[in-house]
């Protein structure tokens, strides 16, 4: 019998300490062939997606998937995305959480930088990160984060600018 991997339970447990302690779950996700997410919102072939409670309907986090349904542009859609492929799940509010390497499963296009960053700076099967918080666009955030996020505009980067982009991963060791 195969052994199963630790990373759903990391992910569940720490999505767990998100919201006990009122923080906003995201997770970073490597999107390819098998991740069913609004392809409009990906960009480099990463999306983040609010997991919260408020963000999400029907959250189910099992050991294989994580799938829920969320309002991107206020039209619902079914979200399916691989354990396999989550980059990282982290605090919006201080950026605190964990990255993965993600293992390569084929049928993407091509692979992004941040997957490159990750494999080369991590030998753990884990690592503990702090994740520059950023502003979640309205149009790829929930309806009910869209109140709570459109008055965040663009946060600084780890560099000083206002790039209000791509959350950036850094390892802490």
């Amino acid at each position: 019998m195969q052994e199963i991997s630790t990373k759903p339970y990391l992910l569940r447990a720490l999505y767990e300490w998100c919201t006990d302690n009122g923080y906003t779950p995201h997770i970073a996700v490597r999107v390819d062939n098998q991740t069913r997410v609004p392809r409009q919102f990906v960009r480099d072939n990463e999306i983040v997606l609010n997991i919260s409670f408020e963000a999400t309907s029907q959250l189910q986090m099992g050991n294989e998937w994580i799938e829920f349904s969320a309002r991107f542009s206020g039209k619902s859609h079914k979200i399916e995305v691989p354990i396999a492929n989550i980059l990282a799940i982290y605090a919006r509010e201080n950026g605190q959480g964990m990255a993965f390497p993600v293992e390569s499963a084929g049928g993407e296009a091509q692979d992004s930088g941040a997957d490159a960053e990750l494999a080369d700076e991590t030998e753990a099967p884990a690592a503990p990160v702090s994740v520059a918080p950023r502003a979640v666009e309205p149009s790829s955030a929930a309806d009910a984060a869209k109140a709570e996020t459109a008055t965040d505009g663009p946060q600084p980067d780890d560099d000083g600018s206002k790039g209000g982009g791509r959350a950036r991963l850094k390892i802490v060791k």
